[in-house]
């Protein structure tokens, strides 16, 4: 019954805080005089026609969603399938982790967006933006992995080793069920940098079809309600990735209770 109540509880003052949001959202546009402010209904009605009629090259708000979502879908896969093994790897090998180090450390303080004018010279198509995801996704997913690998008991590693299990097994019973709790938390930061990574992208990238593209189209036009519908779709399909692997981690790891939204 409490756990009932604190739930209801949760989502009343949610709702309340979106409608005090939009309340105050209406009130700054009817009092700044900018006609490049607009308002919730103009958002809304922009809203409708994005998803029913298209943009101006006809293309729907859900086709524009799922493109940008394949090509970030495409680009975590491979920079997950990169980043666990070679985070695996460096963290059971901590000689070969301190000689790659100078290499590997100045390259992830580079911003994945840096990497955009170099992508789009020598890369084409589906293969720039596979390239930017996994730079996003890669280093996130690496350092946690390291981590997790890290913080792996030595004392079962030490009584595997006792009852005769060779390195295979002690990574694939031991250090990689180990690991998973720091390496999901590396998937769902490396999604989140992703996301934001082929946003910019596909505002530089030459395809017409995508939310980074959807928003700069109507900048160009000054059509900011429309600019605003992109930028508010952005937000709700990265809050919906993020909490899936959120979900995920509640269910494969439900002794965690710091897990939170």
């Amino acid at each position: 019954m409490r756990k009932l109540y604190l739930r209801m509880r949760s989502l009343l003052l949610a709702s309340t805080s979106v409608i005090i949001f939009f309340i105050l959202w209406e009130l700054a546009a009817l009092y700044l005089p900018s006609p490049y402010f607009p308002d919730p209904y103009s958002v809304l009605k922009a809203f409708i026609t994005i998803i029913t009629v298209g943009d101006i090259d006809g293309y729907t708000l859900a086709w524009h969603t799922l493109m940008s979502l394949e090509r970030v879908l495409l680009g975590f896969v491979v920079g997950s399938a990169t980043g666990v093994p070679i985070g695996i790897l460096l963290g059971i090998k901590p000689t070969l982790k301190n000689a790659v180090t100078p290499i590997i450390e100045p390259i992830r303080f580079i911003p994945p967006i840096a990497w955009i004018p170099l992508s789009i010279v020598l890369l084409i198509g589906m293969y720039r933006y596979i390239f930017l995801i996994w730079v996003g996704v890669f280093f996130p997913v690496l350092l946690d992995t390291i981590a997790g690998v890290k913080r792996t008991s030595i004392t079962l590693i030490q009584m595997a080793r006792t009852f005769g299990a060779d390195n295979k097994k002690i990574i694939t019973k031991i250090i990689f069920p180990g690991s998973l709790p720091e390496i999901m938390n590396g998937l769902r930061v490396g999604l989140g940098v992703g996301w934001m990574c082929i946003v910019a992208a596909e505002m530089i990238g030459g395809e017409p079809v995508g939310l980074g593209r959807l928003i700069l189209k109507y900048a160009n036009l000054l059509q900011i309600d429309t600019v605003i519908v992109g930028m508010i779709t952005i937000g709700l399909v990265g809050l919906a990735m993020n909490y899936f692997i959120l979900f995920l981690e509640k269910r494969l790891f439900r002794w965690r209770v710091e897990i939170k939204a």
